[in-house]
């Protein structure tokens, strides 16, 4: 991702790896977002949770605890480019978080999240840090679809 470039599905298959440069001995929450879901001009189900993993120690994201899995981009055929958004915010300290976890099988608690509702529950304050890609229909889009 960088700041709005065009990925398609097939290139976001996989879990991407994420850098950024943390505050020593703090934690952080990551979060991956479709707001544009099911489509940018009817978008009723924003935002649609494609990863969150909190608890992060550092940078290390593999240090953090799993909310949600990564399902990787599905925008609809004919929906034009959806826009999907990594936002990192800094907790306030190790939380405990209430959530179901969300495995990469399932479509649960994924539709009609809101980010700012969330941040707000958990006091993460504004994203310290956001990037983006774009991304629309290809021929991968039916094996997500069929995963969730």
């Amino acid at each position: 991702a960088d700041l709005g470039n065009e990925l398609s599905p097939t290139q976001v298959k996989n879990q991407p790896e994420v850098n950024y440069t943390a505050e020593p001995g703090e934690w952080y929450l990551l979060a991956m977002v479709d707001p544009d879901a099911p489509s940018r001009t009817e978008p009723k189900f924003r935002s649609f949770k494609h990863w969150m993993v909190g608890n992060i120690q550092g940078s290390d994201v593999s240090s953090g605890e799993v909310l949600a899995e990564y399902v990787g981009s599905g925008p609809p055929k004919g929906t034009g480019l959806h826009r999907y958004v990594f936002l990192l915010f800094k907790q306030p300290g190790k939380l405990t978080f209430e959530e179901p976890r969300v495995s990469k099988t399932s479509a649960d608690n994924r539709r009609s999240f809101s980010i700012p509702d969330f941040a707000e529950k958990y006091k993460l304050g504004s994203p310290v840090a956001l990037n983006l890609y774009q991304a629309q229909y290809d021929d991968y889009v039916p094996v997500v679809h069929q995963q969730l």
